[in-house]
């Protein structure tokens, strides 16, 4: 039953964007829902927002079994809402796209599939639900809508530097689990199974909370002797801490030194904001970009 009434509004759905494309033209159309230079485009991400987050409030408070108790039919009434709009708003961003696939194999065109449509058709089912709370990555887009072209630079930066790191991070990952099982492996030994430490795993699980500095103190050590390789642990810890972070921040301020001067142009084919300034046409597809 609930599959078919959502089957019922995705046909509406597919309907009612047809007409608004036919009604405000494509062109107009594609400016306001994919650009945000615009009053129009700018007022329609923002509450697009809105929605995007009241819709993921509303999956956190269904989730408590009193409200929902209380106010389960609200909750269902809104969600019906919720997902036949962002479904009209998906159809609308295929329709007007001039590129529709590249729209829709891109990060945001896969959320916003996955966050409107299969939830539309799976409402009451309770597998559905899991696709609600991807919503919360749509909110992503205000960095785009807020004009924070600069916070994507810096974050595209850091995934980067992240990258060309992953082998010194892969070594020092790889020093501190041969050195937490050796610490716990002594643990074991010094201790043993009176102080707690029953086996050499649980000695290992201790190392691992001794040395991030956790420190549940489920297992603790008793003796003179353990406690002073604990105190040493516990330096460790501290001191190992900072190398990943010294790894990746060198490799993020060299990146940063050779990182070309970028400027926010929209790109009309692939709808890319960032491009180099001396730049003439799109990095990404190739086309040309407005003076």
């Amino acid at each position: 039953m609930q599959l078919g009434v959502g089957t019922v509004l995705l046909a509406l759905c597919l309907l009612a964007a047809l007409g608004l494309r036919q009604w405000l033209g494509k062109t107009r159309l594609e400016r306001v829902i994919f650009e945000s230079d615009t009053p129009a485009g700018k007022n329609f991400d923002l509450a697009l927002l809105i929605a995007i987050g009241s819709s993921v409030l509303l999956v956190a408070l269904e989730s408590d079994r009193q409200l929902d108790s209380l106010f389960g039919p609200w909750f269902s009434g809104a969600e019906w809402v919720f997902s036949t709009l962002f479904s009209l708003e998906y159809l609308l961003r295929l329709l007007c796209s001039r590129t529709p696939l590249r729209y829709a194999r891109s990060f945001f065109g896969v959320v916003d599939l996955v966050s409107s449509i299969p939830p539309l058709l799976t409402i009451g089912i309770p597998v559905g639900q899991a696709f609600l709370i991807i919503r919360v990555l749509r909110l992503l887009r205000v960095f785009r809508i807020l004009k924070l072209g600069a916070y994507l630079k810096e974050a595209d930066q850091l995934r980067q530097a992240l990258v060309q790191s992953r082998r010194k991070i892969t070594v020092f990952l790889l020093t501190i689990v041969a050195l937490v099982v050796l610490i716990g492996t002594a643990m074991y030994v010094i201790e043993g199974p009176e102080s707690g430490f029953r086996s050499i795993p649980i000695g290992i699980y201790w190392a691992v909370v001794t040395i991030t500095t956790v420190g549940y103190g489920d297992v603790a050590p008793v003796t003179p002797l353990g406690r002073c390789v604990a105190s040493l642990v516990m330096l460790l810890g501290y001191s190992i801490i900072a190398v990943p972070t010294g790894i990746v921040g060198a490799k993020f301020q060299q990146m940063q030194r050779l990182q070309p001067t970028l400027v926010q142009r929209s790109c009309g084919q692939c709808h890319t904001t960032s491009h180099r300034a001396e730049a003439q046409f799109c990095d990404h597809c190739g086309a040309g970009l407005p003076s």
